[in-house]
C-alpha cells in the first residue's frame, strides 16, 4: 500500500492531493482569478500559492481522513510551467517532506496528466491528445517513453483561447476557455479563418492574430457577433487538433485516444474528436473538470508510480525547471 500526496502549482491552479493506492482520497484546489482582460503574472501567481497552500494542505489531510506519519511520499511539479509558482510550491513540498521524514519526488507535469487520465478512463494504451494553457502534444508511449509525434510551434491552444478571452473582455472565472466554450455554443455564422498544420505540428499565433485584428472591426459592423467568433475559432482550432490526432492514430495503429489537460474538459472537442474515434472504429477517453484541469492528485499518483517502480531522488536534484519535456522521462513503471 502506498499513500501519496501531491503539490501542484505550475500555473494558476494551485492543487493539493492525496491518493492511495490508486484510490482518490481528497483532490483540493484553489484558483487565482484575475479580472476580465487580465491574464496571470508570474509574481502575483506565486503570491496567491504561497497565501493559501498552507490552508489548502490542512484541507486536503482533513479530507484524506489520514494523518501524515501515514503518507509515504511526497511529489511535486518539477516542470515544465511558470517559475515562479512552480518554486514557491516546490518550497512548501520540500519543507513537508523534511518534516514528516518522507522521501520527495519531482513529477513532470505532462507525465502526470496523462497517467491520471489513464487511472479514471481505464485506457489502456491511447493515442493521448495534451491540450492546456501552456502545453498541446500529440503523444504515444514507445519503449518507456512518451514519444511526441506533434506539437505546437508557438503558443499553446489554451494560450490561443486565453488570449482571445481577453480581446472580447469574457470574465476569467471559472476561466476564460470555458466562457469561450459557452459563447461558441450560440454561434451560427462561421468565419473562415487560417489552418494551420505542419506535417504533424500546428501552429495557433497566426490564427490568433487574425482573428484579433478582425474583432473589433466584425463587431463594429455587426457582421459577426460575439458568439459566431467564439465558434469560428473553436471549430478551427480543434479540426486541426483532430487531424494532427487522427494521423498519429495510423501511424502507432491505435485504437483509442486520450484527451488530457485543462482544454480537453471542452464539449465541443471531445465530440469532434469523438466522431473521428467512432469513424475509425476507435474509442475515445476524457475525464471531467475534477482530473482535466490542473490538480494536485495528478502529480501524488504519477509520482506514487514512480515511487513504487524504484525511483529514488537526491534532495539537490530536487529543483524546478520551466522547460521539462515529456519524452525526458523515462517510464520505468510500464512494461507494455
Amino acid at each position: 500500500m502506498v499513500i501519496a500526496i501531491g503539490f501542484e502549482g505550475s500555473a494558476n491552479k494551485l492543487g493539493i492531493g492525496i491518493i492511495k493506492d490508486g484510490e482518490v482520497l481528497s483532490n483540493c484546489r484553489k484558483t487565482y482569478v484575475t479580472p476580465p482582460g487580465e491574464g496571470f503574472l508570474p509574481r502575483e501567481t506565486a503570491r496567491h500559492h504561497q497565501t493559501h497552500i498552507v490552508k489548502l494542505l490542512k484541507e486536503s489531510i482533513e479530507k484524506a481522513g489520514i494523518q501524515p506519519h501515514e503518507i509515504n511520499v511526497v511529489c511535486y511539479t518539477k516542470g515544465p510551467g511558470m517559475g515562479g509558482p512552480l518554486v514557491a510550491v516546490a518550497l512548501v513540498a520540500r519543507t513537508v517532506a523534511q518534516l514528516w521524514n518522507k522521501p520527495l519526488i519531482p513529477v513532470n507535469h505532462c507525465i502526470g496528466h496523462i497517467e491520471m487520465g489513464r487511472l479514471i478512463t481505464g485506457s489502456s494504451n491511447p493515442t493521448v491528445l495534451y491540450v492546456s494553457g501552456g502545453n498541446t502534444q500529440i503523444i504515444a508511449y514507445s519503449n518507456h517513453r512518451y514519444r511526441i509525434f506533434g506539437e505546437t510551434i508557438d503558443i499553446a491552444v489554451g494560450n490561443c483561447l486565453d488570449r482571445f478571452a481577453r480581446v472580447l473582455k469574457l470574465s476569467n472565472d471559472p476561466s476564460p476557455g470555458y466562457n469561450i466554450e459557452q459563447l461558441a455554443k450560440q454561434g451560427k455564422k462561421f468565419l473562415p479563418l487560417p489552418y494551420v498544420v505542419k506535417g504533424m505540428d500546428v501552429s495557433f499565433s497566426g490564427i490568433l492574430s487574425f482573428i484579433e485584428k478582425k474583432a473589433h472591426e466584425y463587431l463594429a459592423t455587426k457582421e459577426y457577433t460575439e458568439a459566431d467568433l467564439c465558434f469560428s475559432l473553436q471549430e478551427t482550432i480543434f479540426a486541426m487538433l483532430v487531424e494532427t490526432t487522427e494521423r498519429a492514430m495510423a501511424h502507432c495503429a491505435s485504437n483509442e485516444v486520450l484527451i488530457v489537460g485543462g482544454v480537453g474538459c471542452n464539449e465541443r472537442l471531445q465530440n469532434m474528436m469523438g466522431i473521428m474515434c467512432e469513424e475509425r472504429g476507435g474509442v475515445l477517453y476524457a475525464t471531467d473538470e475534477r482530473f482535466c484541469i490542473d490538480n494536485g492528485v495528478m502529480i501524488a499518483h504519477a509520482g506514487a508510480l514512480m515511487y513504487q517502480s524504484g525511483f529514488k531522488c537526491k534532495w539537490e536534484d530536487t529543483f524546478c525547471t520551466q522547460r521539462f519535456r515529456t519524452d525526458d522521462v523515462e517510464v520505468t513503471w510500464r512494461n507494455d
